[in-house]
């Protein structure tokens, strides 16, 4: 049996290709039929986990302090010179209706010391962690999502990927300068036929014959800062020799380029739906000559570059909508507090009631997320791509879902320019798509846990051809089968929350066990071929989200409980009423991802977008003429 999964679910190309895009590629084992199988390397992911069955808790319980007493003064003491910053000297209004930021708040902001957070004293950074960062960030999200892209691009992608792959040397020429020159960075990745699939960029770098610089050419598009930013991280197409075969192969570099090289302009800034406040342009290079020692990272592997950096950014977005959703339910509780209609307050209606609540739960659970993922990373955690890119799907929906019933509540009055929704609304709408777009990360959630666990049942076949040598892992995988066959033996959280929350941990607990069932009979249905079951994928992704949201929020809720915090009651109803609601869509979820119904559901699907897509519209008929 094992084997015959084994056979079908070796990665397609398609799936190798997409995975390599947001993730570096999972851990390989060495494989000799006549030796011992090797212990693959331990990945501490909760998420990557799950996909095989199994429960690795370090990552989620207990639910993470990492901070030291300093560092908490140090974040404290910031607090309220940002929170005063956008009460008295940021306009986000102002900032939206003119399409840009004045000059003095900028100089403002960086004084302040917000485009270099994270950037070691050294280099004249505040030199915070990602957990301080994504506190700075929850301010930054309530007052103006603008201003805070123009922030972000600068530092969260910008100039990172000098902080994760720079040399001494170019951390030391170029971390000042965008910490205290007031010098703009920009991450430069897109170009009109490379959105999503990056792997067709056409931006090239030809290395000189002397080997000391490279010529680079092409164009990039929609790039935040672009118009403002003198140093990039550009990413190009360059011809690498492999020292092995001598065969040649483009592959994408990452170089940083100033804008003071030459040959380096910009269109006009893009007019936009939303985030107006920031500078979106063109970027153009034409013979940009860039010292080889501008190369960042190593030559060839500027997907691992970009992708790193784009992981690795991905919890501050949660963090930054948390604040935003903050914001939106303040405006909505102040309306529900006030109003009268019908001779009674909005707030003692049941209906308004359950809206207010379902929104503060969808807020609890992104900032659980967000600041689980941010203290894993500060402790040292290099598993949390998963969880991240859960934390940026599940941020990006909730603040659109929270911000759209805030005006709903609102009513006439929330659609109104004066109250600042309508821009929050527009502002959100980018969240979904940029730094890898909901629908592919979702594809990578689910189709990079396949894969770890398809690297299990291998693990197992090898284990099978010299069963001798490798008793004790065979005895443990039958022995965890035949448990789970009879019901028990399965995934306990009870010893990780309190007693309170034990009914929402048992249901948490079945649902990591019946995802891990669905993962492997979707293997034996589909195998490598899955990649093309996308609607399946969905399915199991919004589990794993599901799934995820559940433990983080048991996590997070019996931490205040135990330390005894005011807000510990308010948590545990918070993780109840969550966690009810989670577990049935999970259920729901994996059901429809193995039920032979939905084949067909799926099949219909797919017959009336073709016929739409032929026809270039919708084809029905007219009612009337």
């Amino acid at each position: 049996m094992l084997s015959k999964i084994v056979e079908k679910v070796a990665p397609s190309n398609k799936t190798k290709y997409l995975l390599r895009l947001y993730a570096t590629a999972a851990p390989k084992t060495t494989s000799n039929a006549k030796r011992e199988v090797k212990k693959p390397q331990e990945n501490a992911s909760f998420m990557a986990n799950i996909f095989r069955g199994n429960l690795a808790s370090t990552q989620v319980f207990p639910y993470p302090d990492v901070l030291t007493e300093e560092e908490k003064e140090l974040t404290a003491s910031l607090i309220d010179p940002f929170e005063r910053f956008f009460r008295e000297v940021n306009n986000a209004a102002r900032n939206d209706e003119n399409s840009q930021i004045d000059e003095e708040t900028l100089n403002q902001l960086w004084e302040l010391g917000a485009f270099s957070i994270q950037v070691p004293n050294d280099f004249g950074g505040l030199g915070l962690n990602n957990t301080q960062y994504g506190r700075l960030c929850q301010i930054v999200g309530a007052n103006d999502l603008g201003l805070g892209i123009t922030i972000g691009a600068h530092q969260s992608i910008g100039f990172k990927g000098i902080l994760l792959y720079g040399t001494p040397e170019q951390k030391a020429k170029y971390l000042p300068q965008v910490s205290t020159e007031k010098v703009y960075a920009a991450f430069a990745l897109t170009e009109p036929s490379a959105g999503s699939d990056a792997g067709s960029i056409k931006c090239r770098a030809v290395k000189s014959a002397d080997g000391k610089h490279y010529i680079l050419n092409g164009s990039k598009i929609w790039i935040s800062n672009g118009g403002i930013a003198d140093i990039m991280t550009v990413f190009a197409q360059t011809e690498i020799t492999d020292p092995t075969t001598g065969e040649k192969k483009d592959k994408v570099t990452a170089f940083i380029v100033e804008r003071g090289f030459g040959g380096v302009t910009n269109g006009a800034p893009e007019k936009k739906m939303g985030i107006k406040a920031s500078n979106t342009a063109e970027v153009y290079f034409e013979d940009v000559k860039i010292p080889i020692e501008n190369v960042l990272g190593k030559e060839g592997e500027g997907f691992k570059v970009a992708m790193n950096i784009l992981n690795n950014g991905r919890f501050g977005m949660g963090a930054t909508l948390a604040g935003t959703m903050k914001h939106c339910i303040s405006k909505a509780v102040e309306h529900c507090n006030n109003r009268t209609q019908f001779g009674k307050k909005l707030k003692e209606y049941k209906g308004i009631q359950e809206k207010i609540a379902q929104m503060s739960l969808i807020q609890y659970a992104t900032e659980s997320m967000a600041f689980q993922i941010s203290q894993n990373m500060d402790a040292g955690s290099q598993d949390y791509h998963l969880e991240a890119a859960i934390s940026k799907v599940f941020a990006s929906e909730a603040a659109w879902y929270v911000c759209d019933e805030s005006i709903q509540i609102l009513g006439g009055m929330g659609f109104m320019k004066e109250t600042g929704l309508e821009r929050v609304m527009r502002d959100l709408r980018i969240f979904r798509i940029f730094e890898g777009t909901n629908d592919i990360l979702r594809l990578f959630v689910a189709l990079t846990g396949i894969q770890y666990a398809g690297s299990h049942l291998k693990e197992l076949q090898r284990a099978f051809k010299n069963p001798a040598a490798n008793l004790g892992l065979i005895f443990k995988e039958a022995s965890r089968r035949a448990a789970s066959t009879v019901g028990i033996g399965g995934t306990d959280l009870s010893p990780f929350v309190v007693p309170q929350l034990s009914s929402s941990a048992k249901d948490a607990a079945e649902c990591i066990d019946l995802f891990g069932k669905t993962v492997e009979s979707l293997l034996v249905k589909y195998g490598k071929d899955i990649i093309h079951e996308q609607n399946v994928l969905n399915r199991l992704a919004d589990a794993a989200i599901d799934i995820y949201s559940m433990v983080v929020t048991l996590s997070r809720s019996s931490r205040a409980v135990n330390e005894k915090l005011e807000t510990a009651d308010h948590e545990v109803d918070l993780t109840k009423a969550w966690c009810y609601q989670a577990n049935e869509r999970c259920r729901t979820n994996l059901k429809h991802a193995t039920s032979g119904g939905h084949v067909n559901f799926y099949k219909d699907l797919s017959k009336i977008a073709e016929t739409v897509l032929d026809n270039g519209g919708v084809k029905t008929t007219h009612i009337v003429g």
